[in-house]
């Protein structure tokens, strides 16, 4: 098993940062391939809840060597303070964890355009963390890469000519004041003193560990349905949460990936702006929201909520090859005596066939549900899946028909040990 890839299947925040961490203890090596400190993975461990937003999550693990690889951008501040977060709990990360040289940095003018532009066209609900605009900037070939750093000439005229553009709009449209050279430069090589020990040819290490046949788990943040080629757009993140995107953001080839493991939630959420078929409103949502404690790991913004969508992961499996599931909160639907679960779709009196992601379709069509008895019965101490009610093996194994994938891990509570596996 040299590359494992754990992929968020549906809106994200499906709890990837618990099913890494857990099966981080079998690896030898945890790679995080996209997005930014907009993502947060969480962890427990006993009574001690740890978030994460940069560092994989296979930190925890003390044998496992953690990896950003250059399809991240980095915001220097976060990654600092997860860093120091990290240590304060005694963890000693030295020679465990490496970031990318050619990993793109998020630039002071980055976060503020993000907030300005959310504030004055707020459409899309991003977490204002200056994600998209590193990335835009990307790819207009004007980013500023960690490699950069090591060269003070090279970094004052790539931070001038940016900022020749960055200030006008700054003042002429949202009349800001400009930013200046000198202020960047000393931070973000201050920055570079900091990191330095972490940084290398990520690519290189990544390569070389394969050929000695060590086994990897990449780690994407969000989730299918928010890349930005085959998401919900424009109601996407920048980069490509999807398992390909493993590949590009690690510098690793397609064909050292030998499993590709799907996390879904027992039911569905989502954060910010958008389509939601089977979003739920009013107490019913606010009960999911409770139960699940749907708030967002990063921002704290409470999360839509909504049930289960076969079709929205059946679309995720095909566009990710996802060959087993990992299904999570299946404990927060404990209290229910009935749950409903999407089967389909119908626009217009046809049944569709594929998952439209076009926004106009999305917000006309008409979710089909059956509805599946609740198993009302705590599942939170269960830890083998033989001794789960049989109402909730059921559950299970509807959901499986209904996406197609086999379902080896289910998560009953938020800690670590309370994981159970199933034979597949």
């Amino acid at each position: 098993m040299p590359v494992h890839v754990i992929v968020g299947s549906q809106w994200g925040d499906e709890g990837k940062g618990k099913i890494v961490d857990h099966l981080s203890e079998n690896v030898d090596i945890v790679a995080r391939y996209q997005g930014g400190a907009n993502a947060g993975h969480t962890v427990v461990i006993g009574q001690q809840e740890y978030i994460l937003h940069l560092i994989p999550s296979g930190i925890f693990n003390e044998n496992v060597i953690c990896v950003i690889g250059n399809g991240v951008v980095v915001d220097p501040a976060a990654l600092l303070e997860e860093i120091e977060m990290l240590r304060s709990f005694g963890l000693d990360i030295k020679k465990r964890l490496l970031i990318s040289h050619n990993a793109h940095l998020i630039m002071p003018y980055h976060k503020l355009l993000d907030r300005l532009r959310e504030e004055q066209n707020s459409r899309i609900g991003t977490t204002g963390r200056g994600i998209g605009p590193a990335y835009i900037d990307k790819f207009s070939r004007t980013g500023i890469r960690i490699v950069d750093l090591l060269d003070r000439e090279v970094l004052c005229k790539k931070i001038k000519t940016n900022l020749e553009e960055k200030n006008k709009v700054l003042k002429q449209i949202y009349g800001e004041e400009e930013l200046q050279v000198d202020d960047i430069i000393e931070q973000y090589q201050e920055f570079d003193k900091l990191i330095d020990e972490f940084v290398t040819d990520t690519s290189f290490y990544l390569n070389n560990a394969l050929k000695e046949n060590k086994t990897m788990l990449a780690e994407g943040a969000q989730g299918a349905l928010l890349d930005i080629d085959h998401g919900t757009y424009p109601y996407v993140t920048s980069s490509n949460p999807t398992s390909g995107g493993a590949c590009t953001g690690l510098g690793i080839p397609p064909t050292a990936i030998t499993k590709i493991t799907g996390i879904v939630k027992a039911y569905t959420t989502r954060v910010g702006n958008g389509p939601f078929p089977t979003e739920l409103f009013g107490e019913e949502s606010d009960l999911l929201r409770r139960w699940g404690n749907e708030f967002g790991a990063t921002t704290g913004r409470p999360r839509r909520c909504g049930w289960f969508d076969a079709m929205l992961v059946r679309y995720s499996a095909r566009v990710n090859g996802i060959q087993e599931m990992a299904i999570t909160k299946l404990d927060v639907l404990s209290d229910l005596s009935e749950i409903p679960v999407c089967t389909g779709y119908r626009l217009n009196g046809k049944i569709l066939k594929t998952f439209p992601t076009d926004e106009k379709r999305l917000d006309k069509l008409e979710p089909m549900y059956e509805t599946l008895p609740g198993w009302k019965q705590t599942l939170t101490e269960i830890t083998q899946y033989s001794d789960l009610p049989e109402r909730a093996i059921q559950y299970i194994t509807r959901l499986e028909e209904l996406t197609g994938i086999p379902a080896r891990i289910i998560s009953v509570g938020a800690r670590r040990d309370q994981t159970v596996f199933k034979d597949v």
